[in-house]
């Protein structure tokens, strides 16, 4: 058994690190599709929020990355880890993956079409992974600018959406009900653009905004600033329960665009009236930029 377990956890090596070339960061997974490595705070008295800062590996989706050396570390730790998941939302595809379940008594790739036949939109050509109980993983490539969320059924019954804070099961991986695949003719595409119709389904419907005193001053930013402004209403319409994610996801967005210094502020602000403490705010901002720096500055 030992011997098998080994043989699975490099075949799901080898497979991480091969969507690392495409651009995919990766995390190692456990049978059981979880992450393989553990939380390094799981016995502190009183954990503070961490994704990462502490240089240690255990923090889920946010270990994961596009470096080769990084992804073999991550995978020497986790020698039991037989597959990989691949983080949604992250430069350069900004994925977003489109669960089609089997498990919830209805067919939820009629639901699919039938969404798309309403709303007028089509499901382009993109990778389809297969699942060992029967669904699909659509992969579809978001904007750079747009967080999408996680929902669970929220689209449509038996249709999950991996965004932003998610991660899909890679192709390749060995879970406890079998391996997952890449479908035939896929395997080679990108990830399709997601249809702007199917994307404003998949968003949160926004807040209604009252111009207060305050909107005035705001004229006469710089460049920076004003591209941000988005960002930072994404952020103050989070609720309990998505505000790390989402000032997380903003804040990516914002280094990735060159303004995350200038706008780090405005972020911490809009964090703490969300209701996270300042000190979580720059926590979870200080993790969206080491996530975003280049991979020789990420050691």
């Amino acid at each position: 058994m030992a011997t098998i377990d080994r043989r699975a956890t490099t075949l799901a090596l080898a497979h991480a690190l091969s969507a690392a070339e495409r651009g995919l960061a990766v995390i190692p997974l456990s049978r059981t599709k979880l992450p393989a490595l553990r939380s390094p705070h799981r016995d502190d008295p009183d954990p503070l929020p961490c994704h990462g800062e502490c240089g240690r590996f255990g923090h889920g989706v946010y270990d994961a990355s596009t470096d080769p050396r990084r992804i073999r570390e991550l995978f020497a730790a986790a020698p039991w880890a037989t597959g990989y998941g691949i983080a949604c939302g992250l430069h350069p595809h900004h994925l977003i993956g489109v669960d089609l379940d089997t498990k919830s008594g209805t067919d939820s790739s009629v639901a699919l079409r039938e969404l798309a036949l309403r709303h007028l939109f089509t499901i382009p050509d993109t990778v389809v992974v297969l699942t060992p109980s029967g669904g699909r993983h659509l992969w579809l490539s978001g904007p750079p600018d747009v967080v999408v969320p996680n929902s669970a059924s929220r689209l449509a019954p038996g249709i999950d959406i991996r965004g932003a804070g998610g991660y899909l099961v890679g192709p390749g991986s060995r879970t406890g009900h079998g391996v997952y695949e890449t479908a035939p003719g896929t395997s080679r595409l990108a990830p399709a653009p997601c249809p702007s119709e199917l994307l404003r389904l998949l968003l949160p419907p926004p807040r209604t905004h009252h111009p207060g005193p305050s909107t005035a001053g705001r004229q006469g930013q710089g460049p920076g600033q004003g591209q941000g402004q988005g960002l930072v209403q994404f952020v103050l319409a989070a609720h309990e329960g998505q505000r790390n994610t989402r000032l997380f996801w903003a804040a990516c967005r914002a280094h990735e665009n060159g303004i995350g210094p200038q706008l780090t502020a405005q972020l911490v602000q809009a964090a703490v009236r969300t209701g996270l403490t300042e000190r979580e705010a720059r926590s979870t901002i200080a993790s969206a930029a080491r996530m975003t720096a280049p991979a020789d500055r990420r050691h």
